[in-house]
């Protein structure tokens, strides 16, 4: 449906598109293709890749073309062949097992998740019974809880949840999180727990990656500004779901997670004078410029800017594409 507005000169209704900033791909995500694309370079076709190296279609599938191959179980990995883990972590199972079949393995994990796993670790080694903030089959998650034995961890993904759990010692409790949570969501459920568990002991620095909380922010301060919200981002991706979320609880009547320009429903803007735009931590930027085209097509649009954060972080490829080496 072509809205009714005013059009300018060349027929086209005007259209003004507020892009968020920062958007798409954060330092992890960048680490995690870089990975798989340097092993291939190294070692060449194919490298095994356990579960989506990020949870983007478009990634996945434009590394299969040079040479990936998806599998969401180590049996389906011939005996001696390059495998890399993803950026959402592995249960401590699975790299037993890839040791146990003598895998090459390369860990792709994002280091702000490592650090989620290096926490728990800790506060298991203090006798500490854990609480985890996330939400439950999340690959993430999965891995958190595969770091420590069965019962020591406990996931929280609700407010009534929090409310319901039952520690087997109120005093030696700690909290962790997923990394790509709603920031407000996370901060009430951890108010609630700080409430019932004076003693609850969480992370020195907030487990959500500023990736998540630059994005979330970003889209705070466009939501109100704008008739409708489109999240670039592909459907089991947490944090691109989180951001549509946050764009209709900050004031944005109508926002929708869209894979690519040719998943936009035109039916359901209406009469459309102002757009967002954002993408989630794994989508990248030619998608968002896909869609921009995609509407400057049937409007005539002007693009602003709203930037929330400079984002200047780098993470190091893991160290044995490094050293140029095979990983151990």
């Amino acid at each position: 449906m072509m809205p009714s507005a005013a059009t300018d000169s060349i027929g086209k209704p005007p259209l003004r598109v507020l892009l968020c900033s920062p958007r798409g791909f954060c330092a992890g995500v960048v680490r995690a293709i870089d990975t798989v694309e340097r092993a291939l370079a190294l070692h060449g076709r194919p490298v095994y890749v356990r579960h989506e190296i990020v949870h983007n279609k478009y990634v996945v599938e434009a590394l299969k073309t040079k040479g990936a191959i998806f599998v969401e179980e180590l049996d389906e990995v011939p005996a001696t062949a390059i495998v890399v883990f993803s950026a959402h972590g592995v249960p401590k199972r699975v790299i037993d097992e890839a040791r146990h079949r003598n895998l090459f393995t390369i860990d792709a994990t994002c280091p702000l998740v490592t650090k989620v796993h290096r926490e728990a670790e800790i506060h298991y080694r203090r006798g500490r019974e854990i609480v985890l903030i996330g939400h439950g089959g999340h690959p993430e998650v999965v891995g958190t809880i595969g770091q420590l034995p069965s019962g020591a961890v406990t996931l929280v993904e609700t407010l009534a949840e929090a409310a319901a759990f039952v520690p087997r010692d109120p005093a030696r409790l700690a909290y962790v999180t997923q990394t790509t949570l709603s920031v407000d969501d996370t901060a009430e459920i951890i108010a609630f727990l700080k409430q019932r568990f004076r003693a609850i002991v969480g992370p020195q620095k907030d487990d959500i990656c500023y990736a998540t909380t630059n994005r979330q922010e970003a889209v705070k301060r466009v939501a109100p500004q704008v008739q409708a919200m489109i999240v670039v981002g592909s459907p089991n991706s947490s944090n691109s779901q989180r951001l549509k979320e946050v764009a209709e609880r900050s004031g944005c009547p109508s926002a929708a997670l869209v894979g690519r320009a040719r998943d936009i429903d035109w039916e359901r803007f209406g009469e459309l004078r102002n757009l967002g735009i954002t993408a989630g931590a794994s989508a990248p930027e030619l998608l968002v410029e896909e869609i921009i085209g995609a509407f400057a097509e049937r409007y005539s649009i002007s693009l602003e800017t709203v930037s929330a954060a400079n984002e200047d972080v780098f993470f190091p490829l893991p160290r044995p594409l490094r050293n140029g080496e095979a990983a151990e």
